[in-house]
């Protein structure tokens, strides 16, 4: 149970932040252009029950109690509330209807700006709090292929040269988004320049595998796995743990073998699947050697973060490249989210498999175990993602809304109520039957592991 309600607690948590920042967008464009707004509702409070609401002044606040989104209320606002008799009467002056065409658009982009801005903060303090530094791509003498990075090409001591034609100044944006969904890289290799060209579905090949790292960078423990299984058991501690492992340790030897890169690391453990080992392990500068079993997989149970100081000169992040890293990290999510989309369409990816209710993100994303890390930068990523996903161009999103507004103010001519009536209604008889599958199919498989 203590997972489920992590879980549970990180989804809410999250959702609130960003459905909070979203919505205020919306309501502080409407009243800078003096609208009126009657509701603002983090989460919906269908069939008129909430968890919590007070009126202040002309606006209703509340929390509902289904979190699947929010919305702010509008007074002459064809919404989601397909609140007809208030539009039959004549329009006021501070209705969203009477107000030009320019100020509606900001009203409606308001809530996807408010999404970006809280993303790039998201990102930048993740940056600058967890990672505090990148090693340059530039200062990468060489590379270390995993298996599945010789699958591809790549050989142990490689030095890339370019991605998609030029180098990123991080090393991590050259093991990224661009190479998951294909492009062209050249390394240097004993002198020559070698070009590798790679697969546009690697995305689906890759499912968590490493494809390169820095040739020689420190393995270190930056965690253990907790919390409990999803039959409500406790998880037992890792053999790492057992060992008397500590976060902070760095491993330097596996059986008098040299660790200097996460990839020697992996082989000597696949080597002795169920065997004891005898590490040697740096703790504040003093070195301690322990004893410990591997698994039948291979691991020892713990999560690693590379210390890239062996030989690889890294950068801070300062204020300034923390935000425009952030930024660019954002626009990375959208634009590869833009192309998952159209993979989609073009039946190269399962939409079953790849859309997530708030149940799947809570249990597949967010985890049984609370870690801020990762809490910060998925919910930075869903910041991002929930920005794009509500400017798509379908009726019922802020993006059907645009696009409306778009063509009124281009033609200068005004749709009518009656056809917006029916495009939204068109919109959330997409929207909501799709809510159900998807939510559902999340419950199902919940569920379906509990057996």
């Amino acid at each position: 149970m203590a997972g489920g309600l992590i879980m549970a607690l990180q989804l809410i948590a999250g959702l609130s932040l960003l459905v909070l920042v979203h919505e205020f967008g919306h309501f502080a464009a409407a009243k800078f252009f003096g609208m009126r707004c009657e509701k603002f509702f983090i989460f919906f409070d269908a069939w008129g029950k909430s968890l919590w609401s007070k009126k202040i002044g002309d606006t209703e606040y509340g929390i509902g109690w289904l979190p699947l989104g929010g919305y702010v209320k509008i007074s002459g606002m064809i919404d989601e509330s397909m609140d007809k008799e208030a539009l039959k009467q004549p329009p006021q002056d501070w209705e969203f209807r009477s107000k030009p065409a320019w100020q509606r658009f900001i009203v409606m982009i308001g809530g996807i700006v408010m999404n970006i801005i809280t993303g790039i903060i998201i990102f930048a303090g993740y940056l600058t709090t967890y990672e505090k530094d990148y090693i340059p791509a530039e200062e990468v003498e060489g590379i270390y292929a995993f298996e599945l990075g010789e699958k591809l090409g790549f050989q142990t001591g490689d030095k890339i040269v370019s991605v998609n034609g030029s180098l990123p100044e991080r090393f991590k944006d050259v093991n990224g988004y661009q190479m998951l969904f294909g492009g062209d890289v050249t390394v240097q290799r004993a002198g020559k320049m070698v070009d590798i060209s790679l697969p546009g579905n690697l995305f689906k090949t890759a499912q968590g595998q490493s494809i390169i790292a820095p040739i020689n960078h420190a393995v270190k423990v930056w965690g253990f796995p907790s919390g409990t299984n999803e039959d409500g058991t406790e998880m037992p501690k890792s053999a790492a743990e057992e060992a008397g492992m500590e976060e902070g340790d760095i491993i330097k030897k596996i059986n008098g073998k040299a660790i200097t890169n996460f990839g020697i690391l992996q082989k000597e453990l696949e080597a002795n699947k169920s065997k004891n080992v005898k590490i040697e392990i740096e703790r504040g500068g003093e070195m301690l050697p322990i004893s410990a079993k591997v698994g039948d997989n291979g691991k020892l149970g713990f999560a690693p973060k590379f210390d890239s100081k062996i030989s690889n000169t890294t950068k801070p992040y300062t204020l300034g490249s923390s935000v425009t890293y952030g930024a660019r990290e954002g626009w990375d999510a959208i634009y590869y989210n833009a192309l998952g989309i159209g993979k989609m369409f073009k039946g190269e990816i399962d939409p079953i498999e790849s859309l997530q209710s708030p149940i799947g993100i809570a249990r597949k994303i967010y985890g049984p175990v609370w870690m801020w890390d990762r809490f910060w930068k998925i919910t930075g990523l869903l910041s991002f993602i929930l920005a794009f996903m509500n400017i798509l161009p379908i009726p019922a999103l802020d993006g059907g809304h645009m696009m409306f507004l778009g063509y009124e103010m281009i033609t200068r001519k005004k749709l009518s109520d009656a056809f917006l009536e029916k495009a939204q209604m068109v919109g959330m008889l997409i929207l909501i039957p799709l809510m159900i599958f998807i939510l559902g199919k999340d419950l199902w498989e919940m569920v379906s592991g509990w057996f």
